[in-house]
C-alpha cells in the first residue's frame, strides 16, 4: 500500500464516482478501478459497493475513509512541521549573552523576533564572555553575544553594535564637574575593574590605555556584572571605565564622562 492508494482511495469515496474521481487525479478511468481492487484486495474487505448506477461506500470503507484522511492529515502535518523547523520558525533557540547587551539592542531584537518567530522557544543565559565561550563548545548555547572580537578556534565572531568606553565617576567626585577628562588625571584613583580571567580582552584593553597615559590603575574592587560596576561607583568605592551603552542604565549617584584619548573599541559580537 503506498500513498497514492489513499489519495485514490479518498478520491473515490468524496465522489462516489469513478469517472469524477479519476478526472479530479488527472488519471483515467481503468487504472483508478483497478489501483481501488488492488487496496481492497489488500486489505481483504470491499470498500465499495457497486452498481450499474451508483457507487456506495461499505461499513468497512466509511471507517476506512475516516481513518484514511486522518494518516494524510498527520504527514501533512509532520511535512509542515519538519519544513519549519528547517526553516528556524519552530525549535529552541539558547542564547548567552554579557549583561551589558541588555542596555544596548537586545531587548529590542529579542522583541522583533518573538513576534516574527513565535513557535520558537527563547532560552537565556546570562553570561560573561569567557562562559559563553565555554558553552559554545559545549552546546549549551547555539549563540553567544560576547563583549570584545574574541579569536576562538571553532567559534565566529561578527560585530553588531561597535561603541566607546567612557568613564563612571560618583556623582560627588572633585572631578565631576568637567566635561571631558585626560586618563592621566585618573593615576591615584581607585578603579573598579571586570575580573581579567571572566573577560580577558576587554580587562587588557582597559590596562592597555591606562599603561600608555603613564600609569597603572590601582584596583580597588572587581565585579563581575556591569550593573555591579556601576552600582559600586555610585557607592563611591571608585570609579570605572565602561561601554558607552552603560549610560542607558540610570543609576542615581553615578554620571558619565567621556575620555579625551581616543579610546580603543569595543563592542558587542555575536559568536557561534
Amino acid at each position: 500500500m503506498e500513498l497514492r492508494h489513499l489519495h485514490y482511495f479518498i478520491a473515490v469515496a468524496e465522489e462516489l464516482h469513478f469517472s469524477r474521481a479519476a478526472q479530479r487525479l488527472h488519471i483515467s478511468q481503468p487504472p483508478l478501478s483497478q489501483q481501488i481492487r488492488s487496496l481492497e484486495d489488500e486489505l481483504g474487505v470491499k470498500l465499495f459497493e457497486r452498481t450499474k448506477r451508483q457507487v456506495q461506500l461499505t461499513e468497512a470503507g466509511k471507517v476506512f475513509l475516516e481513518r484514511s484522511i486522518g494518516v494524510l492529515a498527520q504527514l501533512e502535518q509532520a511535512i509542515e512541521v519538519t519544513q519549519r523547523i528547517g526553516r528556524g520558525e519552530v525549535g529552541r533557540l539558547a542564547i548567552g549573552f554579557v549583561d551589558s547587551a541588555m542596555y544596548t539592542l537586545l531587548p529590542e531584537i529579542l522583541r522583533v523576533f518573538r513576534a516574527q518567530f513565535p513557535a520558537v522557544e527563547l532560552r537565556l543565559h546570562e553570561l560573561t564572555t569567557a562562559q559563553q565561550i565555554q558553552a559554545l563548545h559545549h552546546k549549551q548555547v547555539d549563540i553567544g553575544i560576547v563583549r570584545s572580537a574574541i579569536s576562538e578556534p571553532g567559534l565566529s565572531v561578527e560585530c553588531f553594535l561597535p561603541e566607546s568606553l567612557v568613564l563612571a565617576l560618583p556623582e560627588t567626585h572633585p572631578l565631576s564637574a568637567q566635561t571631558q577628562l585626560s586618563l592621566s588625571t585618573l593615576a591615584s584613583e581607585s578603579f573598579i575593574l571586570f575580573p581579567a580571567k571572566l573577560g580577558p580582552l576587554f580587562y587588557e584593553q582597559i590596562m592597555n590605555m591606562c599603561q600608555q597615559a603613564g600609569f597603572r590603575p590601582k584596583v580597588a574592587q572587581e565585579a563581575v556584572q556591569m550593573q555591579t560596576i556601576v552600582g559600586l561607583v555610585a557607592a563611591g568605592l571608585g570609579i570605572a571605565i565602561v561601554p558607552a551603552s552603560l549610560q542607558n542604565f540610570h543609576r542615581s549617584g553615578v554620571i558619565y564622562r567621556p575620555l579625551q584619548e581616543q579610546t580603543p573599541k569595543t563592542g558587542l559580537y555575536l559568536a557561534w
